[in-house]
């Protein structure tokens, strides 16, 4: 190792894996960030009915992971045969280690759908299927069973999920950006940010739940530690680059200046911090209560996890250290 870094300028060169790895980053996060806030608020509000949060977020978790999964898929040299990575483990590697835990995620979170939709798809299948609802029957019925089990296993893999996606990319050891033992933690924060969002989008849009009222009240009290925790982190990543070695130092130039640099004030604070705190906080409450501030802040949030995701990665490859 010489110690230099390698600076690139456009998102081709240096950078292996390219917006379908930023884009399942996000969705990864955003799936897992949504069950684990919706199991949470289920189980302190001791709530046995299947809630609109409840139900936004168990279909947002199992709709993004298997988008997710479309996107990580797609981003392999040879696509058609991923079904390998399935059957051949090794689990002294991070990317091993994270499809186990996303094969019994998936599974975790169609569970989940399976008892937020129970009664649309009782009556869905008696109206159109009626030989199915026998069997629909006897499988709810063994699933309830082990409700509380399988929706706390649920939130522990939920977690994983949310850490597992920094993880992944925390072990590239010739990247000062991404060789952090906080990114994992910013990645789980920035997860339950989008999590939080597009529950409370979808929620709200779909199932009608109230904006400022019930579950989403709970929400939009949860998200402001969240966000605040997110500006630590970074912040964290930000100074652990600033007083480190010289490379780290130099790496740290993707905050400073360049299209990098544009992308994180802009994109990350100017429009996934700075553009709900002034929704909700400094326009007034005539303003923060509108039915405009709530859907402009969660989709200003998604948007900035997302910018986030792609900062991390993008800024993260193209700094690179020549060994």
């Amino acid at each position: 190792m010489n110690g230099a870094i390698n600076f690139t300028a456009t998102f081709s060169h240096g950078v292996e894996w390219g917006w379908p790895i930023a884009v399942y980053l996000l969705l990864a996060g955003m799936s897992g960030g949504a069950l684990v806030v919706a199991i949470l608020v289920k189980l302190y509000k001791k709530q046995t009915e299947s809630t609109p949060l409840f139900k936004a977020a168990s279909l947002l978790s199992l709709v993004t992971i298997l988008l997710g999964m479309v996107c990580l898929v797609a981003d392999l040299e040879r696509p058609l045969l991923f079904w390998k990575i399935l059957i051949n483990y090794n689990f002294t590697s991070v990317m091993s280690v994270g499809v186990a835990a996303l094969c019994v995620y998936i599974p975790l979170s169609f569970v989940a759908c399976l008892y937020a939709l129970e009664s649309e798809l009782g009556e869905f299948l008696t109206h159109k299927f009626t030989f199915l609802k026998g069997l629909f029957a006897l499988v709810m019925k063994i699933l309830n069973a082990l409700r509380l089990p399988l929706l706390a296993l649920t939130l522990v893999f939920a977690i994983a999920i949310c850490a597992y996606t920094g993880f992944l990319i925390s072990v590239l050891v010739r990247f000062p950006i991404l060789n952090t033992a906080v990114l994992p933690a910013l990645f789980v924060a920035s997860g339950l940010s989008a999590g939080i969002a597009g529950s409370s989008l979808i929620a709200a849009f779909f199932f009608k739940e109230d904006l400022h009222g019930g579950d989403l009240k709970i929400l939009h009290a949860v998200e402001w530690p969240v966000l605040a925790m997110e500006i630590l982190l970074i912040g964290m990543i930000f100074v652990s680059l600033v007083t480190g070695s010289d490379v780290q130092k130099a790496a740290s130039i993707a905050f400073k200046s360049g299209f990098y640099a544009k992308m994180f004030w802009l994109g990350v604070v100017g429009i996934g911090f700075c553009v709900p705190l002034v929704l909700n906080f400094m326009l007034g409450k005539k303003v923060a209560h509108s039915p405009f501030a709530f859907y402009a802040s969660a989709l200003a949030s998604v948007i900035g996890v997302l910018l986030l995701r792609m900062f991390i990665l993008y800024a993260g490859q193209t700094y690179d250290i020549i060994m």
